[in-house]
């Protein structure tokens, strides 16, 4: 019988350090909530991640419109500046390109003189034009796609 109680009593210590081990646990799962009940917070924590699920969502869409906008922004650039006459000094003059992920935009050139200054433009289509192009606006285009 002695024996028994002598089991009995240590399995009630360990019992009782397993019981402040699992209500400390609790405690710090429970840290901050504003209800003592499991099925509240857990309810709360489901509306949440729901509600995230949708914003995520939401956010995705906007990303997908993003980037279907930007393949027609001017994302290549390519600069050119050079010396079209002998007589005037500098690399005053210049060839622009600028173009979308699929090389659609346009190539400006600019030629500058003592009498004034000419500005052209001209439309490029997947990296080329329908009308001549100065070897000075062809550099820019490559510049630009990057070759």
């Amino acid at each position: 019988m002695i024996i028994i109680l002598g089991f009995l009593g240590i399995l009630n210590i360990y019992l009782f350090f397993q019981f402040f081990k699992l209500k400390n646990k609790l405690q710090i799962f429970f840290q901050g909530s504003d209800s003592k009940n499991l099925e509240q917070t857990i309810s709360k924590e489901i509306k949440k991640t729901k509600e995230q699920e949708k914003e995520l969502k939401k956010l995705a869409k906007q990303v997908a419109e993003l980037e279907k906008i930007s393949q027609k922004t001017f994302q290549k650039i390519g600069l050119i500046r050079f010396n079209p006459f002998q007589n005037v000094g500098g690399d005053q003059s210049f060839s622009i390109a600028l173009l979308d992920a699929q090389n659609n935009g346009f190539v400006i050139s600019s030629l500058y003189s003592r009498e004034g200054n000419r500005v052209y433009a001209k439309a490029i289509k997947q990296g080329k034009s329908q009308y001549p192009l100065s070897e000075e606006e062809e550099q820019a285009i490559k510049k630009a796609i990057g070759l």
